[in-house]
């Protein structure tokens, strides 16, 4: 017997019996959708706190600081880490705490001094405006906490120029003490050498969606007359992610300490996995009902058709042509219950993120994805419910295949 006369037997058996065959595939679908829908949540939530701890660059990059008072970062440390093959750029972080203006008010917030490439390999996105780029010396990117610290309208920030009273020959080591000078210019401590300030005005290019930290970005080519004889850290660049480790260990050799946001993506990547898989199981649960549901038909079918066995096996049928005959039908059952499982899961994720974002809209919040369906999961669902079927209707072509054909006709 052909494959194709066997499946068109198998499609046939279905029409005989609608209602059940309608009733099998529901079962499966419930199954595989719950499956289908708790781990797309799964897959959805850590994309999305992915996309929040990392951007892909911020994955090849590596953050070196000191790891003692007796290694300093400076340019000789950014010549000798240069030195590494692997390593593509090396960026510095200088950092101070200085006054700030505008809008008529005066406050302070922490300074950021970097190169452009540093603000993507550190994962900065901007929520209204744009990056700096290099030549753009009198732009700066602020944090949303640093504008309600100068009471600035977030939709007027393009409109602000901000004033800064950045300190001339700081060293890092000195930071906290040019902020007392600062604090009460009339005391002025015997261990601090004077120190001259300089006032730059900058117009506002983003604002990062930070209400927790008081921050500026400005660009390194904007405050060249600044000089520093150490650096805060350095942003290390990797040329791949498989060689992110052994540079890692290298930089460490060197006598620096190392962390990067690759770490932090893997704990969080391992935790979800067992997240889906937790997911998964309660899913499993109700397929393993349905299964059940599935062996119960096909062997009601078996009993059913057992006359109809025995005439086809004295027309020239085998046993193998029988075994097929109900393996496809399960393979079938399983196959459309994984297609509309999956289809269910997909409509049901949709209806709740539709209704999440409903609500997040009505109460100010921003639209989320909390579903993510990959295309090889999607695949692998389908592929598993054809799988489920094949196995639960193994035993039921098994005895249909060893009927014997005379006792299959005397069957009432």
């Amino acid at each position: 017997m052909l494959f194709i006369d066997v499946v068109r037997i198998s499609t046939r058996s279905f029409k005989n019996n609608r209602l059940r065959t309608m009733l099998t595939v529901l079962g499966i679908s419930i199954g595989i959708g719950t499956i289908f829908f708790l781990v797309s949540l799964g897959y959805g939530l850590q994309k999305l706190i992915l996309e929040n701890i990392a951007t892909q660059d911020s994955l090849l990059a590596l953050d070196v600081t000191q790891k003692n008072e007796a290694v300093n970062l400076n340019q000789e440390s950014i010549n000798a880490i240069k030195e590494i093959k692997e390593i593509t750029d090396v960026f510095p972080l200088i950092s101070q705490e200085a006054q700030i203006s505008g809008n008529n008010l005066t406050s302070s917030a922490k300074i950021n001094i970097v190169h452009p490439r540093f603000l993507s390999l550190e994962g900065i996105s901007v929520s209204r405006g744009k990056i700096f780029k290099d030549d753009e010396k009198d732009r700066i990117i602020i944090s949303l906490a640093t504008l309600q610290l100068l009471d600035i309208n977030p939709d007027d920030f393009s409109t602000t120029d901000i004033t800064i009273r950045i300190a001339k020959n700081l060293s890092t080591k000195n930071n906290q003490q040019a902020l007392s000078k600062e604090s009460d210019e009339e005391e002025t401590p015997k261990s601090v050498e004077p120190i001259e300030y300089v006032n730059k005005t900058y117009k506002i290019s983003g604002v990062v969606d930070d209400i927790s930290n008081a921050y500026i970005y400005l660009p390194d080519s904007s405050v060249s007359e600044i000089s520093f004889n150490s650096y805060d850290k350095l942003k290390v660049r990797v040329n791949s992610t498989i060689n992110i480790e052994r540079t890692r260990s290298n930089i460490i050799e060197k006598g620096f300490f190392v962390s990067s946001v690759s770490e932090t993506v893997e704990q969080a990547k391992q935790i979800f996995s067992i997240a889906q898989i937790v997911l998964a199981l309660f899913g499993i649960v109700a397929l393993v009902v349905s299964a059940i549901g599935m062996f119960n038909t096909m062997t009601i079918a078996l009993l059913e058709r057992t006359q109809e066995i025995g005439i086809m096996k004295t027309i020239g049928a085998s046993s193998y042509d029988i075994w097929r005959m109900f393996l496809t039908e399960s393979m079938l059952i399983g196959f459309f219950g994984g297609l509309f499982g999956v289809i269910t899961g997909f409509i049901l994720s949709n209806l709740v993120n539709y209704g999440v974002n409903w609500l997040a809209g009505v109460f100010g919040g921003d639209k989320v994805s909390l579903f993510s369906q990959p295309s090889w999961f999607i695949i692998f669902i389908i592929v598993f419910s054809t799988v489920v079927g094949v196995i639960t209707g193994v035993y039921p072509a098994k005895r249909a295949a060893k009927l014997n054909a005379l006792e299959a006709l005397r069957y009432k």
